[in-house]
Protein backbone atom coordinates (compact mmCIF):
# COMPACT_ATOMS: atom_id res chain seq x y z
CA UNK A 1 0.00 0.00 0.00
CA UNK A 2 3.15 2.64 0.89
CA UNK A 3 4.42 1.93 -2.36
CA UNK A 4 1.48 2.23 -4.32
CA UNK A 5 0.53 5.27 -2.16
CA UNK A 6 3.86 6.90 -3.41
CA UNK A 7 3.29 5.89 -6.91
CA UNK A 8 -0.43 7.84 -6.68
CA UNK A 9 0.82 10.68 -5.56
CA UNK A 10 4.04 10.88 -8.00
CA UNK A 11 1.47 10.17 -10.38
CA UNK A 12 -1.23 12.86 -9.54
CA UNK A 13 1.18 15.55 -9.45
CA UNK A 14 2.35 14.56 -12.78
CA UNK A 15 -0.92 14.55 -14.28
CA UNK A 16 -1.91 17.88 -12.82
CA UNK A 17 0.98 19.64 -13.90
CA UNK A 18 1.28 18.14 -17.57
CA UNK A 19 4.49 15.90 -16.79
CA UNK A 20 5.45 12.61 -17.26
CA UNK A 21 5.20 10.30 -14.48
CA UNK A 22 8.07 7.02 -14.94
CA UNK A 23 8.55 3.84 -13.65
CA UNK A 24 12.50 3.11 -12.78
CA UNK A 25 13.18 -0.21 -11.50
CA UNK A 26 16.17 0.29 -8.77
CA UNK A 27 17.49 -3.07 -8.52
CA UNK A 28 21.58 -1.94 -7.27
CA UNK A 29 21.01 -4.16 -4.63
CA UNK A 30 20.90 -7.63 -5.92
CA UNK A 31 20.88 -9.52 -2.81
CA UNK A 32 17.25 -8.19 -2.00
CA UNK A 33 16.34 -9.59 -5.71
CA UNK A 34 12.84 -11.52 -5.25
CA UNK A 35 11.67 -13.13 -8.99
CA UNK A 36 8.29 -11.83 -10.28
CA UNK A 37 8.59 -8.76 -8.45
CA UNK A 38 9.04 -6.29 -11.27
CA UNK A 39 6.26 -7.94 -13.09
CA UNK A 40 4.09 -7.76 -9.89
CA UNK A 41 4.72 -4.07 -9.87
CA UNK A 42 3.61 -3.44 -13.28
CA UNK A 43 0.37 -4.98 -12.71
CA UNK A 44 -0.30 -3.73 -9.70
CA UNK A 45 0.27 -0.51 -11.08
CA UNK A 46 -2.09 -1.51 -14.40
CA UNK A 47 -4.51 -2.42 -12.55
CA UNK A 48 -4.56 0.72 -10.08
CA UNK A 49 -5.05 2.51 -13.07
CA UNK A 50 -2.20 4.65 -12.69
CA UNK A 51 0.17 3.92 -15.51
CA UNK A 52 3.27 5.61 -16.39
CA UNK A 53 4.04 7.27 -19.31
CA UNK A 54 7.38 5.18 -19.84
CA UNK A 55 9.52 2.89 -18.05
CA UNK A 56 10.37 -0.43 -17.27
CA UNK A 57 7.08 -2.44 -18.67
CA UNK A 58 5.33 0.57 -20.05
CA UNK A 59 7.49 1.71 -23.08
CA UNK A 60 10.53 3.64 -23.70
CA UNK A 61 10.88 6.71 -24.14
CA UNK A 62 13.96 9.05 -24.41
CA UNK A 63 16.16 8.18 -21.04
CA UNK A 64 16.01 4.32 -21.63
CA UNK A 65 16.83 1.60 -20.18
CA UNK A 66 15.01 2.16 -16.73
CA UNK A 67 16.67 -0.30 -15.27
CA UNK A 68 19.24 0.24 -12.90
CA UNK A 69 21.14 -3.17 -13.75
CA UNK A 70 21.09 -2.33 -17.35
CA UNK A 71 22.50 0.94 -16.36
CA UNK A 72 25.44 -0.10 -14.68
CA UNK A 73 27.84 1.10 -16.85
CA UNK A 74 27.36 4.86 -16.36
CA UNK A 75 27.76 4.61 -12.79
CA UNK A 76 31.50 4.18 -12.45
CA UNK A 77 32.47 7.18 -13.85
CA UNK A 78 30.90 9.33 -11.32
CA UNK A 79 31.91 7.69 -8.45
CA UNK A 80 35.51 8.30 -10.34
CA UNK A 81 35.06 11.80 -10.73
CA UNK A 82 33.67 11.63 -6.63
CA UNK A 83 36.76 10.51 -5.66
CA UNK A 84 38.84 12.72 -8.21
CA UNK A 85 37.38 15.71 -6.23
CA UNK A 86 38.49 14.42 -3.29
CA UNK A 87 34.91 13.85 -2.06
CA UNK A 88 34.44 10.26 -2.03
CA UNK A 89 37.49 7.71 -1.29
CA UNK A 90 38.43 4.24 -1.47
CA UNK A 91 37.78 1.86 1.49
CA UNK A 92 39.51 -1.92 1.82
CA UNK A 93 38.15 -2.97 4.98
CA UNK A 94 36.78 -6.49 5.31
CA UNK A 95 33.18 -7.46 6.30
CA UNK A 96 35.52 -9.22 9.60
CA UNK A 97 37.13 -5.85 10.05
CA UNK A 98 34.16 -3.84 10.18
CA UNK A 99 32.43 -6.35 12.20
CA UNK A 100 35.64 -6.24 14.64
CA UNK A 101 35.12 -2.49 14.85
CA UNK A 102 31.75 -2.34 15.45
CA UNK A 103 32.36 -5.28 18.25
CA UNK A 104 35.15 -3.57 19.90
CA UNK A 105 32.67 -0.12 19.61
CA UNK A 106 29.92 -1.72 21.38
CA UNK A 107 32.08 -3.08 24.36
CA UNK A 108 33.28 0.44 25.11
CA UNK A 109 29.27 1.33 25.36
CA UNK A 110 29.28 3.43 21.92
CA UNK A 111 27.98 2.26 18.46
CA UNK A 112 30.45 1.99 15.38
CA UNK A 113 29.90 4.69 12.63
CA UNK A 114 31.84 4.69 9.33
CA UNK A 115 32.52 8.64 9.52
CA UNK A 116 35.08 11.98 9.91
CA UNK A 117 36.45 10.22 13.25
CA UNK A 118 36.97 6.22 12.86
CA UNK A 119 38.06 6.81 8.75
CA UNK A 120 41.55 7.59 9.73
CA UNK A 121 41.75 4.13 11.77
CA UNK A 122 40.28 2.12 8.76
CA UNK A 123 42.24 0.51 5.62
CA UNK A 124 40.98 3.36 3.01
CA UNK A 125 43.01 5.90 0.81
CA UNK A 126 42.40 8.97 3.11
CA UNK A 127 44.38 6.62 5.84
CA UNK A 128 46.83 4.52 3.22
CA UNK A 129 49.40 6.13 1.14
CA UNK A 130 48.88 6.69 -2.68
CA UNK A 131 51.27 4.05 -3.09
CA UNK A 132 49.53 1.54 -0.57
CA UNK A 133 46.45 2.30 -2.46
CA UNK A 134 47.34 1.83 -6.03
CA UNK A 135 49.00 -1.74 -5.11
CA UNK A 136 46.08 -3.14 -3.49
CA UNK A 137 43.79 -1.83 -6.77
CA UNK A 138 46.48 -3.22 -9.26
CA UNK A 139 46.25 -6.67 -6.83
CA UNK A 140 42.28 -6.92 -7.49
CA UNK A 141 41.93 -6.83 -3.59
CA UNK A 142 37.69 -6.02 -3.07
CA UNK A 143 36.97 -2.00 -2.17
CA UNK A 144 34.22 0.49 -2.20
CA UNK A 145 33.85 3.83 -2.91
CA UNK A 146 32.07 5.84 -0.08
CA UNK A 147 31.49 9.48 0.21
CA UNK A 148 33.67 12.02 2.36
CA UNK A 149 31.28 13.87 5.02
CA UNK A 150 32.17 17.09 5.74
CA UNK A 151 33.12 16.89 9.06
CA UNK A 152 31.56 19.93 10.85
CA UNK A 153 28.65 21.34 8.73
CA UNK A 154 25.18 21.35 8.50
CA UNK A 155 23.43 20.37 5.09
CA UNK A 156 20.55 21.99 4.83
CA UNK A 157 17.30 20.71 2.33
CA UNK A 158 14.03 22.70 1.58
CA UNK A 159 11.47 19.83 1.18
CA UNK A 160 8.20 20.65 -0.06
CA UNK A 161 5.83 19.36 2.47
CA UNK A 162 8.12 19.49 5.80
CA UNK A 163 10.26 22.85 5.53
CA UNK A 164 13.43 23.03 5.86
CA UNK A 165 14.99 20.14 7.18
CA UNK A 166 18.56 20.89 8.47
CA UNK A 167 21.24 17.92 9.67
CA UNK A 168 24.18 18.39 11.04
CA UNK A 169 26.93 16.04 9.02
CA UNK A 170 28.56 14.81 12.70
CA UNK A 171 24.99 12.88 12.59
CA UNK A 172 26.17 11.34 8.94
CA UNK A 173 28.52 8.69 8.31
CA UNK A 174 30.40 7.67 5.13
CA UNK A 175 27.98 5.92 3.05
CA UNK A 176 29.13 3.32 0.45
CA UNK A 177 28.07 4.83 -2.72
CA UNK A 178 29.80 1.95 -4.85
CA UNK A 179 30.38 -1.86 -4.21
CA UNK A 180 32.72 -4.12 -5.13
CA UNK A 181 30.38 -6.18 -6.92
CA UNK A 182 30.62 -3.25 -9.52
CA UNK A 183 27.33 -1.89 -8.72
CA UNK A 184 26.59 1.65 -7.41
CA UNK A 185 24.19 1.46 -4.13
CA UNK A 186 20.86 2.90 -4.47
CA UNK A 187 22.16 6.39 -3.01
CA UNK A 188 24.82 7.32 -5.99
CA UNK A 189 22.82 5.58 -8.57
CA UNK A 190 18.90 7.86 -7.75
CA UNK A 191 21.31 10.59 -8.26
CA UNK A 192 22.98 10.01 -10.66
CA UNK A 193 19.35 8.45 -12.60
CA UNK A 194 17.50 12.08 -11.75
CA UNK A 195 20.25 14.25 -13.08
CA UNK A 196 20.70 12.50 -16.13
CA UNK A 197 16.52 11.52 -16.55
CA UNK A 198 16.03 14.90 -15.37
CA UNK A 199 13.87 14.23 -12.95
CA UNK A 200 11.86 17.81 -11.58
CA UNK A 201 10.08 16.29 -8.63
CA UNK A 202 11.14 13.37 -5.95
CA UNK A 203 8.62 12.55 -4.04
CA UNK A 204 8.92 9.16 -1.83
CA UNK A 205 8.56 7.65 1.28
CA UNK A 206 9.37 9.39 5.01
CA UNK A 207 11.75 6.64 5.62
CA UNK A 208 14.13 7.72 2.84
CA UNK A 209 14.48 11.54 4.69
CA UNK A 210 17.32 10.97 6.52
CA UNK A 211 19.14 9.53 3.16
CA UNK A 212 17.87 13.30 1.53
CA UNK A 213 21.01 15.38 3.06
CA UNK A 214 23.01 12.93 1.84
CA UNK A 215 21.87 12.71 -1.71
CA UNK A 216 21.98 17.25 -1.30
CA UNK A 217 25.64 17.00 -0.64
CA UNK A 218 25.89 14.06 -4.08
CA UNK A 219 23.90 16.48 -5.73
CA UNK A 220 27.05 19.59 -4.58
CA UNK A 221 29.75 17.12 -5.13
CA UNK A 222 29.10 16.18 -8.82
CA UNK A 223 28.10 19.91 -9.29
CA UNK A 224 24.87 19.66 -10.19
CA UNK A 225 23.29 21.75 -6.97
CA UNK A 226 21.32 24.70 -9.60
CA UNK A 227 19.49 21.58 -11.49
CA UNK A 228 18.62 19.18 -8.16
CA UNK A 229 15.42 18.22 -7.85
CA UNK A 230 12.97 19.57 -5.15
CA UNK A 231 11.74 16.72 -2.98
CA UNK A 232 9.08 15.65 -1.08
CA UNK A 233 8.61 13.05 1.82
CA UNK A 234 5.53 11.80 2.66
CA UNK A 235 3.78 10.74 5.91
CA UNK A 236 4.37 7.38 7.05
CA UNK A 237 0.76 5.15 7.18
CA UNK A 238 0.50 3.54 10.33
CA UNK A 239 -1.49 0.56 11.42
CA UNK A 240 -5.09 1.31 12.76
CA UNK A 241 -4.98 2.00 16.45
CA UNK A 242 -1.93 3.90 15.09
CA UNK A 243 1.00 2.58 16.89
CA UNK A 244 3.62 2.24 14.80
CA UNK A 245 4.33 1.68 11.13
CA UNK A 246 1.52 -0.25 9.02
CA UNK A 247 3.66 -3.19 7.46
CA UNK A 248 3.18 -5.78 5.32
CA UNK A 249 2.72 -8.22 8.10
CA UNK A 250 0.08 -6.55 9.74
CA UNK A 251 -2.67 -7.08 7.26
CA UNK A 252 -2.99 -10.66 7.46
CA UNK A 253 -2.25 -11.03 10.32
CA UNK A 254 -4.76 -8.00 11.31
CA UNK A 255 -7.79 -9.57 8.59
CA UNK A 256 -6.95 -7.29 5.70
CA UNK A 257 -4.85 -7.02 2.59
CA UNK A 258 -1.56 -4.61 2.77
CA UNK A 259 -0.98 -5.38 -1.14
CA UNK A 260 -2.87 -4.51 -4.26
CA UNK A 261 -2.72 -7.87 -6.07
CA UNK A 262 -1.91 -11.54 -4.13
CA UNK A 263 1.60 -11.49 -3.51
CA UNK A 264 3.20 -14.83 -4.05
CA UNK A 265 6.61 -15.00 -4.40
CA UNK A 266 9.15 -18.02 -4.97
CA UNK A 267 10.60 -17.28 -1.70
CA UNK A 268 7.38 -18.53 0.01
CA UNK A 269 6.02 -15.12 1.69
CA UNK A 270 2.90 -14.89 1.11
CA UNK A 271 0.05 -12.07 1.18
CA UNK A 272 -3.57 -11.31 0.45
CA UNK A 273 -3.74 -8.68 -2.08
CA UNK A 274 -6.91 -5.82 -2.47
CA UNK A 275 -7.68 -7.13 -5.77
CA UNK A 276 -8.87 -10.56 -4.86
CA UNK A 277 -10.65 -9.25 -1.71
CA UNK A 278 -12.71 -8.18 -4.04
CA UNK A 279 -12.11 -4.36 -3.71
CA UNK A 280 -12.43 -2.30 -6.93
CA UNK A 281 -9.17 -0.10 -8.44
CA UNK A 282 -11.30 2.93 -8.01
CA UNK A 283 -11.81 2.19 -4.66
CA UNK A 284 -8.49 1.29 -3.76
CA UNK A 285 -6.95 4.33 -4.92
CA UNK A 286 -9.71 6.76 -3.38
CA UNK A 287 -8.65 5.63 0.09
CA UNK A 288 -5.21 5.79 -0.68
CA UNK A 289 -5.26 9.25 -2.09
CA UNK A 290 -6.97 10.31 1.30
CA UNK A 291 -4.56 8.61 3.25
CA UNK A 292 -2.16 11.72 4.28
CA UNK A 293 -3.29 14.16 1.73
CA UNK A 294 -7.00 15.77 1.93
CA UNK A 295 -9.24 17.72 -0.03
CA UNK A 296 -9.92 22.00 -0.32
CA UNK A 297 -13.43 20.73 0.83
CA UNK A 298 -15.58 18.20 2.47
CA UNK A 299 -15.80 15.45 -0.72
CA UNK A 300 -14.43 11.88 0.32
CA UNK A 301 -15.46 9.86 -3.53
CA UNK A 302 -12.87 11.55 -6.48
CA UNK A 303 -12.56 9.67 -9.90
CA UNK A 304 -9.23 9.67 -10.80
CA UNK A 305 -9.91 12.94 -12.71
CA UNK A 306 -10.82 14.97 -10.05
CA UNK A 307 -7.93 13.68 -7.86
CA UNK A 308 -5.77 15.33 -10.75
CA UNK A 309 -7.51 18.40 -10.64
CA UNK A 310 -7.54 18.65 -6.74
CA UNK A 311 -4.27 17.21 -5.76
CA UNK A 312 -1.07 19.35 -4.49
CA UNK A 313 1.13 18.85 -2.40
CA UNK A 314 0.56 21.84 -0.21
CA UNK A 315 -2.32 19.40 0.94
CA UNK A 316 -0.52 16.65 2.44
CA UNK A 317 0.09 15.95 6.30
CA UNK A 318 3.41 16.02 7.93
CA UNK A 319 2.14 13.32 10.44
CA UNK A 320 1.69 9.76 10.25
CA UNK A 321 -1.44 8.14 8.16
CA UNK A 322 -3.87 6.32 10.62
CA UNK A 323 -5.24 3.19 8.11
CA UNK A 324 -9.03 2.50 8.65
CA UNK A 325 -10.00 -0.70 7.21
CA UNK A 326 -13.65 -0.46 7.90
CA UNK A 327 -13.27 3.10 5.98
CA UNK A 328 -11.81 1.46 3.38
CA UNK A 329 -14.85 -1.47 3.43
CA UNK A 330 -17.12 2.03 2.85
CA UNK A 331 -15.15 3.11 -0.12
CA UNK A 332 -15.79 0.07 -1.77
CA UNK A 333 -19.72 0.10 -0.64
CA UNK A 334 -19.63 3.40 -2.33
CA UNK A 335 -18.22 2.62 -5.52
CA UNK A 336 -20.48 -0.82 -5.81
CA UNK A 337 -23.36 1.64 -5.53
CA UNK A 338 -22.00 3.81 -8.87
CA UNK A 339 -22.01 0.23 -10.59
CA UNK A 340 -25.19 -0.25 -13.32
CA UNK A 341 -27.44 -3.18 -12.66
CA UNK A 342 -25.93 -4.72 -15.71
CA UNK A 343 -22.54 -4.30 -14.95
CA UNK A 344 -23.30 -5.99 -11.75
CA UNK A 345 -25.58 -9.02 -13.01
CA UNK A 346 -22.68 -9.61 -15.38
CA UNK A 347 -19.94 -10.04 -13.26
CA UNK A 348 -22.30 -11.75 -10.88
CA UNK A 349 -23.35 -14.44 -13.45
CA UNK A 350 -20.00 -14.70 -15.03
CA UNK A 351 -18.17 -15.34 -11.66
CA UNK A 352 -20.62 -17.91 -9.83
CA UNK A 353 -21.21 -21.06 -12.07
CA UNK A 354 -24.29 -21.63 -9.78
CA UNK A 355 -25.68 -18.29 -11.90
CA UNK A 356 -25.15 -20.12 -15.28
CA UNK A 357 -28.46 -21.13 -16.22
CA UNK A 358 -30.30 -18.27 -14.82
CA UNK A 359 -32.30 -15.84 -16.88
CA UNK A 360 -29.87 -12.83 -17.19
CA UNK A 361 -32.60 -10.13 -16.66
CA UNK A 362 -34.06 -12.01 -13.66
CA UNK A 363 -29.94 -11.73 -12.40
CA UNK A 364 -29.96 -7.97 -13.38
CA UNK A 365 -32.98 -7.25 -10.82
CA UNK A 366 -31.63 -9.84 -7.96
CA UNK A 367 -28.37 -7.09 -8.10
CA UNK A 368 -30.60 -4.28 -8.04
CA UNK A 369 -32.22 -5.34 -4.85
CA UNK A 370 -29.11 -6.82 -2.64
CA UNK A 371 -26.53 -4.21 -3.97
CA UNK A 372 -27.21 -1.41 -1.00
CA UNK A 373 -26.40 -4.07 1.52
CA UNK A 374 -23.18 -5.71 0.35
CA UNK A 375 -19.69 -3.77 0.13
CA UNK A 376 -18.45 -6.85 -1.89
CA UNK A 377 -19.59 -8.48 -4.80
CA UNK A 378 -18.67 -11.54 -3.71
CA UNK A 379 -20.83 -10.81 -0.81
CA UNK A 380 -23.94 -11.20 -3.47
CA UNK A 381 -24.03 -14.69 -2.99
CA UNK A 382 -24.24 -14.92 0.71
CA UNK A 383 -26.73 -12.18 0.90
CA UNK A 384 -29.17 -13.22 -2.34
CA UNK A 385 -28.91 -16.90 -2.43
CA UNK A 386 -32.69 -17.53 -1.61
CA UNK A 387 -33.53 -16.01 -5.02
CA UNK A 388 -32.15 -18.89 -6.50
CA UNK A 389 -32.70 -21.47 -4.16
CA UNK A 390 -34.90 -21.86 -1.26
CA UNK A 391 -33.99 -21.61 2.11
CA UNK A 392 -32.30 -24.17 3.78
CA UNK A 393 -32.22 -23.31 7.23
CA UNK A 394 -34.37 -20.51 9.06
CA UNK A 395 -32.48 -17.23 11.15
CA UNK A 396 -32.38 -18.91 14.43
CA UNK A 397 -32.53 -15.95 16.69
CA UNK A 398 -35.81 -14.73 14.75
CA UNK A 399 -37.24 -18.15 15.28
CA UNK A 400 -36.61 -18.29 18.63
CA UNK A 401 -37.94 -14.97 19.52
CA UNK A 402 -41.29 -15.09 16.78
CA UNK A 403 -42.26 -18.71 16.08
CA UNK A 404 -45.21 -19.92 17.94
CA UNK A 405 -48.96 -21.25 17.76
CA UNK A 406 -50.33 -17.68 16.97
CA UNK A 407 -47.68 -16.71 14.20
CA UNK A 408 -48.01 -20.22 12.70
CA UNK A 409 -51.26 -19.73 12.11
CA UNK A 410 -50.74 -16.49 10.52
CA UNK A 411 -48.16 -17.62 7.73
CA UNK A 412 -50.23 -20.56 7.02
CA UNK A 413 -53.25 -17.72 6.15
CA UNK A 414 -51.09 -15.61 4.91
CA UNK A 415 -49.87 -18.42 2.07
CA UNK A 416 -53.48 -19.10 1.49
CA UNK A 417 -54.86 -15.36 1.12
CA UNK A 418 -51.98 -14.73 -1.44
CA UNK A 419 -53.22 -17.73 -3.55
CA UNK A 420 -56.14 -15.76 -4.40
CA UNK A 421 -54.59 -12.52 -5.33
CA UNK A 422 -53.71 -12.07 -9.10
CA UNK A 423 -51.54 -8.73 -8.50
CA UNK A 424 -48.55 -9.82 -6.25
CA UNK A 425 -46.64 -6.53 -7.11
CA UNK A 426 -44.71 -5.35 -3.72
CA UNK A 427 -47.70 -2.39 -2.89
CA UNK A 428 -50.56 -5.14 -3.03
CA UNK A 429 -48.14 -8.12 -1.31
CA UNK A 430 -47.39 -5.87 1.53
CA UNK A 431 -51.17 -5.00 1.86
CA UNK A 432 -52.09 -8.26 2.14
CA UNK A 433 -50.11 -8.93 4.82
CA UNK A 434 -51.47 -6.16 6.96
CA UNK A 435 -55.35 -7.04 5.66
CA UNK A 436 -54.58 -10.33 7.25
CA UNK A 437 -52.88 -9.12 10.56
CA UNK A 438 -56.08 -7.42 11.00
CA UNK A 439 -58.07 -10.21 10.65
CA UNK A 440 -55.82 -12.34 12.79
CA UNK A 441 -55.68 -9.62 15.67
CA UNK A 442 -51.62 -9.73 15.28
CA UNK A 443 -49.15 -6.70 15.11
CA UNK A 444 -47.67 -6.31 11.68
CA UNK A 445 -44.32 -5.30 13.62
CA UNK A 446 -44.79 -9.23 15.45
CA UNK A 447 -44.87 -10.85 11.86
CA UNK A 448 -42.81 -8.86 9.44
CA UNK A 449 -39.48 -10.13 10.64
CA UNK A 450 -40.80 -13.83 10.31
CA UNK A 451 -42.63 -13.35 7.06
CA UNK A 452 -38.95 -12.52 5.80
CA UNK A 453 -37.23 -15.61 7.43
CA UNK A 454 -40.18 -17.63 5.57
CA UNK A 455 -39.65 -16.57 1.82
CA UNK A 456 -35.73 -15.91 2.62
CA UNK A 457 -33.92 -18.16 5.34
CA UNK A 458 -32.47 -14.56 6.99
CA UNK A 459 -33.15 -12.18 9.41
CA UNK A 460 -32.42 -9.15 7.56
CA UNK A 461 -31.93 -7.84 3.64
CA UNK A 462 -33.34 -5.39 1.17
CA UNK A 463 -36.66 -3.93 0.73
CA UNK A 464 -38.53 -6.75 2.23
CA UNK A 465 -42.06 -6.88 -0.91
CA UNK A 466 -39.93 -5.98 -3.43
CA UNK A 467 -38.27 -9.38 -2.61
CA UNK A 468 -40.96 -11.04 -2.47
CA UNK A 469 -42.18 -9.55 -5.75
CA UNK A 470 -39.04 -10.80 -7.20
CA UNK A 471 -39.64 -14.40 -6.06
CA UNK A 472 -43.17 -14.60 -7.34
CA UNK A 473 -46.42 -14.96 -5.95
CA UNK A 474 -45.91 -19.15 -6.22
CA UNK A 475 -42.38 -19.32 -4.90
CA UNK A 476 -43.40 -17.39 -1.88
CA UNK A 477 -46.67 -19.08 -1.51
CA UNK A 478 -44.82 -22.65 -1.60
CA UNK A 479 -42.18 -20.75 0.83
CA UNK A 480 -44.55 -20.34 3.40
CA UNK A 481 -46.33 -23.92 3.23
CA UNK A 482 -42.72 -25.08 3.54
CA UNK A 483 -42.39 -23.03 6.47
CA UNK A 484 -45.16 -24.13 8.30
CA UNK A 485 -44.68 -27.99 7.72
CA UNK A 486 -41.10 -27.97 8.68
CA UNK A 487 -40.22 -25.00 11.30
CA UNK A 488 -40.43 -26.44 14.84
CA UNK A 489 -42.14 -24.02 17.85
Amino acid sequence: MGGVRTALYNYLFAKKHGGDFILRIEDTDQTRFVPGAEDYIIEALKWCGIEPNEGVGFGDGEYKPYRQSERKPMYREYADQLVKSENAYYAFDSSEELDEARLRMEKSGGSFSYNAITRQNMKNSLSLSDDEVQKRIVAGENYVIRIKIPRNEEIRLQDVIRGWVVVHSSQMDDKVLFKSDGMPTYHLANVVDDYTMKISHVIRGEEWLPSAPLHVLLYRYLGWESVMPEFAHLPLLLRPDGNGKLSKRDGDRLGFPVFPLNWNPESGEKASGYKEAGYFPEAFINMLALLGWHASGNQELFSLEELIKEFSLDRVSKHGAKFDPEKTKWFNQQYLRTKSDDELAKEFQSNDSRLKTQDFEYVKKVCALIKEKASFLNEFWSLGSYFFIEPESYDADVIKKRWNDKSKNFIAELAKTYQSTNDFSATNAENILKQTCEQLGIKTGEVMQLFRVCISGLGGGPALFEVAALLGKDKVIKRLETAVNTIKP
